[in-house]
């Protein structure tokens, strides 16, 4: 069995959530961190794998070396292998960070709809690499996590299978869109695949979403 690490992007409003499930999940004006993945996490779980959903730490005090840091301890305190290390939009970049520390302890990286940064890139960058204004997009603020570059030897990853999940309905296609260019350069290590989803598929598509994530476990 596998050991599922799940990062999530920007701390999702559970208005948004409401949104785009058409139900009143959560009260308003709350944030869901780790807990944007409760609706695919009873399906791993029933497959008898192992799940951790953290929440990052606050994007208004902490940078991304921060998130890489807690996530590594996370892994280092309860002694996980095995993992498939799983980033949804942000979440990608802290898993490019985290993958290169310990990449003896990934089974598998799993890019969800997310950023997939080179060395020295920001979140920032892959959005300007996409020919846009990130502070274009509604609630995206030019904090720490997002405007810090990614130092990291992609040497350490590279012999590390990868899947990335690109949602065709997300509204951050100009991010995806540099992942898939990318993915087509390096013509081999990747498993590419589509969804007919929003951005946020543990929302859209949780069903469909959770198969996703349990099939990239036993490829």
């Amino acid at each position: 069995m596998a050991t599922f690490v799940l990062v999530h992007g920007g701390n999702m409003s559970t208005d948004s959530w409401n949104r785009l499930t058409k139900r009143n999940d959560y009260p308003p004006g709350g944030r869901l961190g780790g807990k944007v993945w409760d609706s695919i996490i009873p399906a791993i779980r029933a497959q008898n794998h192992a799940v951790f959903a953290p929440t990052l730490l606050d994007e208004h005090r902490y940078n991304l070396t921060d998130h890489i840091d807690q996530i590594c301890s996370l892994v280092t305190d309860n002694d996980l292998r095995d993992i498939v290390l799983a980033g949804h939009s942000y979440g990608g970049m802290v898993i490019t960070g985290v993958a290169a520390r310990m990449p003896d302890r990934i089974r598998r990286m799993v890019y969800v709809d997310a950023a997939l940064p080179d060395p020295g890139q920001s979140l920032f960058d892959i959005f300007a690499a996409g020919g846009v204004d990130p502070l274009s997009f509604e609630g995206l603020e030019a904090v720490a996590p997002y405007i810090e570059k990614l130092q990291f030897d992609p040497r350490k990853i590279q012999r590390l299978p990868k899947t990335y999940l690109l949602c065709t309905e997300s509204e951050f296609a100009v991010v995806t869109q540099v992942a898939r260019r990318k993915i087509t350069a390096a013509k081999k290590g990747w498993t590419y695949i589509e969804l007919p989803s929003s951005h946020v598929p543990m929302a859209s598509m949780p069903d469909e979403f959770a198969k996703f994530l349990l099939d990239a476990a036993g490829s």
